[in-house]
């Protein structure tokens, strides 16, 4: 999957424009990035296309660890976005992610957020 399908399914998903997802979709895996291990950032990225994985990359460092409601809030503050507009993003993103990379990948991903961000994939 490229960048262009990516902000796509997660325009549709989320039922913002096109450039309203990219922008979200590049906040939240920025997010991401800060969430996930270091290891985990770079497996991950490894399956994305170069976009998308600088954006995730972005975030790596110091590993926080928050939940889902933090992670809306970031998204929030980095693109101007409505609380229930960032929530359906973040459900979005995650949701397209799941389609774009390995089943393993994601199920590292997944076990590093946590139960949470699970039911919000699932939710979505």
């Amino acid at each position: 999957m490229d960048d262009k399908e990516f902000f796509q399914l997660v325009a549709v998903r989320s039922g913002l424009s096109r450039q309203e997802a990219a922008d979200l979709t590049r906040a939240t895996l920025e997010t991401l990035g800060v969430r996930l291990s270091d290891g985990e950032v770079r497996d991950l990225a490894l399956e994305l296309p170069e976009s998308l994985r600088v954006s995730l990359q972005r975030g790596s460092g110091e590993t926080e660890t928050f939940g889902p409601d933090e992670s809306i809030r970031r998204v929030r503050e980095r693109t101007g976005l409505t609380r229930p507009e960032a929530g359906r993003g973040l459900r979005a993103v995650l949701g397209t992610l799941h389609e774009a990379v390995s089943q393993k990948e994601f199920d590292h991903a997944m076990s590093q957020l946590g139960k949470k961000y699970v039911q919000l994939v699932d939710a979505g």
